[in-house]
């Protein structure tokens, strides 16, 4: 696969086999996203028969594929097997505990771990459909003709795969305002970042809305504050950098490029601004981890709102648009000729790591999915929870980094290009996360956890949503069907005073007041 000449894929054509194959487990983990390795790492060191099941080709998910400056917010809620992967970085680079690493280190410390726990591992497996007796799932089988049985599935996927298959309630998109009594949830205008600090005209022809508007401009209208509706927050790539030329594969064109795809983003900087990439983010070895900065940038706003519940082939061309936007993106700020010398001469000191993702031509394989399914379950986690106003106790871990969306839409409002979505509000302090938000109702499913599509409201997942609490949540959830294990293997019947012992003993930080 070549960025340039061919297509990095998300969907995988996969034969079928000749015979059908029945895998029997204990804890079946849908998802080898980062979440997910801790849940199978921690199922399986507590004595029980693991299968780690992942629809794509590589493990870790944004962990191991450039999201290599970890966003922790308070590193003391930090614990367990969250805390010890960062000190295995640190090992590896001979640091201490290290929390800005190379995508390449992540994914040996991760294979590592899962060689070590014999925790079998099934790639390039496509969920298909889900069997149920009443209230517990039996098993569930993939498109190539492979059927997990287990006692107890997680759900570790970023978009809730499993979850939605077994017939659980979620929510797709912004609740409105009035919804959980909220104040940042819905359409959202007035934060600072990341928003047109410059006149860029949004129309194909400067000053006639008669001429249409560039790409990228949603005609959509702008919404009122605080408004629901079914949108989400961008994705992109996180981007794995370098301008060291003895490990750099230089922005070529890729196999689509469209320049007029860039319009409103050549205005911007025709109107004098160029402070464009986002370089704040260094990892060892010359490389660092490129996010999305500013109004226009790698976010491909406004191009995912199908990838949620899309099936696989639309879930393909919304990868491939982005594959697309992404790589013309660097493409044409190193080389269109309408830009200012200084800009293309600065971009083009950067490019791919060559030593990184060597299997999909320097490209980072997982799309960055900032926001797929939530769960909604017994407890849904708002803005209150974040904002200090409850307190819960049975907690699983903590969240402790700002509630976080990116922008959701680019419409014109007064005449000009605008940005709608970003909210960026600090917690007042570390959150809990519930076992009740892990966890569906009872009379959807008993034998399900999910420690990445958490019940929450759009913008509180905005906090729990980092790498660091994905792995808190996804070990807690390996605990969790240890207990249920040890039950009657019922999730919502463990007792919580039972294993609050049991992930307090595995090094889990639930509180506060006790650890900090």
């Amino acid at each position: 696969m070549n960025v340039y000449s061919g297509k990095p894929s998300y969907y995988y054509t996969l034969k079928q086999p000749r015979t059908p194959q029945t895998v029997q487990c204990d804890v079946c983990v849908y998802g080898a996203t980062s979440s997910g390795v801790t849940a199978a790492v921690q199922a399986a060191r507590l004595g029980h028969k693991v299968a780690l099941v992942e629809f794509g080709r590589f493990i870790g998910g944004m962990t191991t594929s450039g999201l290599g400056a970890t966003d922790t917010g308070n590193r003391h809620v930090i614990g367990g097997l969250s805390r010890e992967f960062y000190k295995d970085v640190g090992e590896y680079y001979g640091t201490g505990e290290q929390w800005f690493f190379e995508p390449h280190v992540a994914a040996k410390v991760y294979s590592r771990w899962l060689e070590h726990e014999n925790v079998t591992i099934y790639l390039e497996h496509r969920l298909a459909k889900v069997e149920k007796e009443g209230q517990r799932i039996t098993s569930f089988s993939t498109e190539d003709g492979v059927e997990f049985k287990a006692r107890i599935f997680i759900d570790a996927t970023y978009e809730g795969d499993l979850m939605a298959k077994a017939g659980v309630t979620y929510a797709v998109g912004r609740e409105g305002n009035s919804m959980y009594d909220e104040h940042y949830n819905g359409v959202q205008y007035g934060h600072p970042h990341h928003n047109f600090i410059r006149y860029a005209d949004p129309y194909k022809r400067r000053g006639d809305p008669s001429s249409g508007l560039v790409y990228g401009v949603s005609d959509s209208v702008p919404g009122v504050q605080g408004q629901g509706d079914s949108l989400i927050q961008a994705y992109n790539f996180r981007m794995c950098l370098t301008r060291d030329h003895n490990n750099m594969v230089p922005f070529e064109e890729p196999f689509d490029y469209h320049p007029e795809k860039y319009e409103l983003l050549l205005r911007y900087i025709q109107a004098g601004m160029f402070d464009i990439f986002d370089l704040n983010r260094p990892l060892p070895n010359n490389k660092t981890d490129h996010n999305n900065w500013g109004a226009f940038n790698t976010d491909h706003i406004g191009a995912n709102y199908g990838w949620p519940t899309g099936d696989y082939q639309t879930r393909e061309k919304i990868y491939q648009d982005h594959v697309s936007y992404q790589a013309g993106l660097f493409y044409f700020l190193a080389t269109d000729k309408r830009l200012p010398e200084r800009v293309r001469n600065f971009s083009s000191q950067w490019g791919l790591a060559a030593d990184e993702f060597t299997d999909t031509s320097s490209w980072p394989p997982q799309l960055y999915i900032r926001e797929g399914r939530r769960l909604v379950s017994d407890y849904v986690i708002t803005e209150h929870d974040t904002l200090g106003r409850y307190v819960l106790e049975d907690s699983v871990g903590m969240a402790s980094y700002k509630m976080d969306s990116h922008n959701c839409k680019r419409i014109v409002k007064a005449g000009r290009a605008m940005n709608e979505g970003n909210v960026e509000v600090a917690p007042l302090d570390p959150i809990a996360i519930p076992f009740r938000a892990v966890r569906p109702k009872r009379h959807e499913c008993t034998n399900l956890l999910v420690p990445v599509c958490v019940s929450a409201s759009h913008i509180a997942y905005g906090s729990i949503r980092m790498e660091p609490v994905f792995m808190i949540t996804g070990q807690s959830a390996g605990v969790a069907a240890h207990m249920a294990l040890k039950g009657d293997g019922v999730v919502q019947n463990i007792s919580y005073s039972d294993f609050e012992r049991k992930l307090r003993s595995e090094g889990q930080i639930l509180t506060v007041s006790r650890e900090i």
